[in-house]
């Protein structure tokens, strides 16, 4: 599933061609990719996705978005980040299926 978060653009910049800015969502700030959104103003609402400020939308609609996420208990996981000792789990790249090749089900080798 594909879940993007309604944040408030506080902050705009570049860096080596690079158009960056900081989101506040609820208390927390996270940095953003806004090159696919470069028409968006400090003060605005965008909507980011894996780290990209994909679309613009108003405040109402930031605000309800947010609140249902909220109740869902979808905000815990996705504006968290990884502590230093807890990194997500290295692949085995060994594992992954070539073009054509069934993935292998839990317990059955490869």
């Amino acid at each position: 599933m594909c879940l993007s978060i309604p944040g408030k653009l506080i902050e705009k910049s570049e860096a080596d061609g690079i158009l960056l800015g900081k989101v506040q969502f609820g208390g927390i700030v996270k940095g953003v990719c806004m090159d696919l959104l470069p028409e968006a103003n400090v003060g605005e609402y965008v909507l980011v996705h894996v780290g990209y400020a994909i679309t613009q939308i108003d405040a109402a609609e930031a605000r309800q978005n947010y609140e249902y996420m909220e109740m869902a208990g979808m905000l815990e996981g996705e504006l968290a980040g990884f502590p230093d000792d807890a990194r997500p789990p290295k692949i085995d790249s060994e594992k992954i299926p070539h073009s054509g090749e069934a993935m292998p089900r839990d317990g059955e080798s490869s």
